[in-house]
């Protein structure tokens, strides 16, 4: 299969999987199951197999900002790289949405931090952390 092709099955896999979140958040096989484990492991499969069979072929290293651009000129090492944030980050939006729900915050808010947590993964993590600090007064994750 082509990088393309498996890029476009990994968008679609991960988007199913935000939308679940959006959507049944409260639902036993939603962040427990589906969005926590489900998608986010056949995701590091693929991570794994795109890794195995491509990886260290080609130029490039993560000693300098130059080497990392050369190591991700190959399509299949990029690939892998961008299926590496779908996974963490469906995963991270996988635990807010638990942990929302284990400290009663509304999923109305818990919404905002899931967008941004989807389009910029790091930027919602760090939203999500403020509403949690304000809801509960603590910074400390259970």
């Amino acid at each position: 299969m082509s990088a393309e092709g498996l890029f476009s099955i990994c968008n679609a896999a991960a988007l199913v999987g935000w939308l679940i979140l959006a959507v049944f958040p409260r639902q036993k096989w939603s962040a427990a199951l589906v969005t926590g484990v489900v998608i986010p492991v056949l995701l590091s499969l693929v991570y794994l197999a795109l890794i195995a069979t491509h990886f260290g072929k080609g130029h490039g290293d993560f000693q300098s900002l130059a080497g990392v651009a050369a190591l991700f000129s190959d399509p299949f090492v990029l690939l892998a790289g961008w299926v590496h944030y779908l996974a963490f980050d469906l995963f991270v939006g996988s635990f807010e949405v638990r942990d929302a729900q284990r400290h009663g915050i509304s999923h109305f808010i818990v919404l905002p931090c899931l967008f941004f947590t989807f389009m910029l993964g790091p930027i919602g993590f760090l939203l999500y952390l403020v509403v949690r600090g304000v809801k509960t007064r603590r910074l400390a994750l259970d």
